[in-house]
């Protein structure tokens, strides 16, 4: 079929996209059913009857059965409605999110009815792949503007970038964005550079995203970046802990007469908030009040949610009593930070009142709200009641997502119920669910953990089979399996995996090099685990206070106290610590026949203020 001098046949129906929409099998274009619809049901109605029924039809449009039906009274009508009209069906399609649907009917519009498409058919069909993660397809119908001698415009590749930075290729949106600067192929708007910059402060190029920034600033005056445009900044700023930085932006953007709004506010509470510059955060707040700009839901849910994570639950229903007292509703967003504030504290009964008061608050508690609370009860390891949650999950109509499984398997592996996780991974996949990086982890660690060194082994064979893809390969793996087998008493096959690592084209990390270490002191092996801490530094792999303590307490273990002693003084230089067990290993060691001066100094020199105090008080001293 040749439309307007271009063929879109071969390209729409060789397409690979057969997605079945919503359980209809007809929309695909080889399904008869338009055709014998069309061929027995054909009305002809007058131009002017047929666009107010057009009008009419496109208003009532709820869900996507009523865009069905207005499809197939538009495809029966003769004349045929315009493009214009069928334009504004896909659109509210697509606005429905109903993008494979879109699709379906945009490659009908083609190859069956023949409609003459134009360029804003063929960008509402880019749209729709984009918002599919198909954004190679819509370069291809993209290829059709280029045969037809038609120039995209700007809306066009703007969805483009979209839709690259959508699927995370970073640099091939901008390698398009530059071809679109290079090349002059439209006139860039704000919108172009907003969904740069948002791009690519997302992907944590805020540097980027700042330069950018800079070039629309001095660049002409229609691209003069608005307040949405210095939001997105602002906010990866702060989501980088810049927090600096964005205020420093924030004042510039008001002494350039760009005001500042809600979104812009919220970035900087939640920012200071997280750096716990709480009483900054309350400044700006009122700042913001007194701008006339006022707190809205989102406002209040980041200090709720900050002030939880802080395990500050009282102050945190203080902001709610405020939130209700401002006449801002708090919603199941909210909730859940106060449920997961309860839950990290441990006090699951508050924590399930929470949950329970929903209903009388008409707030349909969502996933995340089934998964705070499983995560708490795993974490008290109540299994029970948090598989009694799990399975209640599909019965609200609500689906488990990777993180219920995850954190089920968890805690049914810190409860040693194996073979009930063993289970539970396997129906994971069975829903078809894609694990995870956190599955892995959960699951080799799990095993390890239960003493199943040998089944974990099995396991990550299994990853390492599946090559080198999102989750299949990583250090991490490694490390809890050299973990495992260090604590199953095999230093010799965690030393192997360890001399393994390079040739798999991984670099052991600051926790793969302390496995070994601490593996290296619990067997006795001083002499290699202090070659381990030198061979580590000589990596550029920094020890940390985990690795100093792990060798200490070894040192320690071993007698070897000018050794520890030695090792002590690097800690303390470094701004280390011994941890509880290891103070509490060298305090056993006080009034003993093993004591001697320089165990009292290593206590000295790194106890509490509190207990060198008392440590002066009682006078004690070497004997």
């Amino acid at each position: 079929m040749k439309i307007k001098g271009f063929l879109l046949e071969h390209f729409l129906s060789s397409s690979p996209i057969t997605t079945h929409v919503s359980g209809n099998s007809f929309l695909q274009s080889s399904s008869p059913f338009f055709s014998i619809f069309r061929l027995f049901g054909t009305k002809f109605v007058p131009n002017c009857n047929s666009r107010e029924k057009m009008n009419l039809g496109l208003a009532n449009i709820r869900d996507l059965d009523d865009a069905f039906r207005l499809y197939d009274s538009m495809s029966t009508t003769r004349p045929l409605p315009s493009v214009i009209q069928f334009n504004q069906l896909l659109s509210r399609v697509v606005n429905l999110k109903e993008y494979s649907a879109a699709i379906h009917l945009f490659k009908d519009l083609c190859n069956n009815l023949g409609i003459y498409v134009d360029e804003y058919t063929m960008t509402i069909a880019i749209n729709s792949y984009c918002l599919s993660n198909r954004a190679d397809f819509g370069f291809s119908i993209l290829g059709c503007f280029f045969k037809r001698g038609c120039v995209p415009n700007v809306f066009t590749f703007n969805v483009l970038l979209k839709g690259l930075f959508k699927e995370n290729k970073i640099n091939e949106a901008q390698e398009l964005f530059r071809k679109m600067v290079k090349e002059e192929l439209c006139e860039l708007s704000v919108v172009t550079y907003g969904t740069m910059i948002d791009g690519l402060c997302k992907a944590g190029k805020v540097a980027m995203g700042i330069e950018l920034l800079g070039v629309m600033e001095k660049g002409r005056r229609i691209c003069k970046p608005n307040t949405h445009v210095y939001n997105m900044v602002i906010d990866g700023l702060c989501k980088d802990r810049m927090i600096d930085s964005a205020m420093k932006l924030f004042d510039e953007m008001s002494k350039k007469g760009v005001p500042p709004d809600v979104v812009t506010y919220n970035a900087l509470i939640c920012g200071l908030c997280n750096m716990s510059r709480r009483s900054e955060a309350k400044m700006l707040m009122e700042e913001m009040i007194g701008c006339k700009i006022y707190p809205n839901v989102i406002t209040f849910n980041s200090l709720v949610d900050v002030l939880c994570k802080k395990e500050l639950v009282d102050e945190a229903e203080d902001v709610i009593d405020i939130m209700k007292q401002q006449n801002v509703t708090p919603d199941v967003v909210t909730y859940n930070s106060l449920m997961d504030g309860y839950c990290l504290q441990g006090r699951m009964d508050k924590a399930r009142d929470v949950f329970d008061s929903l209903s009388n608050k008409n707030i349909a508690p969502d996933v995340r709200s089934y998964n705070i609370l499983i995560n708490g009860y795993c974490k008290k390891k109540l299994i029970n009641d948090a598989m009694h949650l799990f399975r209640v999950i599909p019965q609200k109509g609500l689906k488990h997502n990777v993180a219920t499984y995850n954190t089920v398997l968890q805690g049914l592996f810190r409860c040693g119920r194996v073979s009930c996780a063993l289970k539970l991974y396997d129906e994971l996949q069975a829903v078809r669910l894609k694990p995870t990086f956190y599955t892995y982890c959960n699951m080799l660690d799990g095993l390890c953990r239960n003493g199943q060194v040998e089944r974990a082994l099995l396991l990550l064979d299994e990853l390492e089979r599946k090559g080198g893809g999102d989750h299949h390969h990583h250090i991490s793996y490694y490390s809890i399996v050299m973990a495992g087998l260090c604590k199953a008493k095999k230093l010799d096959a965690a030393r192997a995996i360890f001399n393994d690592l390079a040739s798999k084209g991984l670099q052991p990390n600051v926790v793969t090099y302390t496995i070994l270490i601490k593996g290296c002191c619990e067997n006795g092996l001083l002499e290699e685990a202090k070659d381990i801490l030198l061979k580590m530094e000589q990596a550029s792999v920094l020890p940390n206070e985990i690795t100093y303590n792990a060798i200490v307490k070894g040192n320690i273990s071993g007698g070897k106290y000018e050794d520890a002693a030695k090792l002590v003084e690097e800690m303390d230089a470094k701004g280390f610590s011994l941890d509880a067990s290891t103070f509490e290993l060298l305090l056993g060691l006080l009034g003993t026949t093993e004591q001697n001066p320089t165990i009292l100094e290593m206590i000295q020199k790194l106890a509490p203020n509190t207990l060198k105090q008392k440590l002066r008080a009682n006078e004690l001293v070497c004997t």
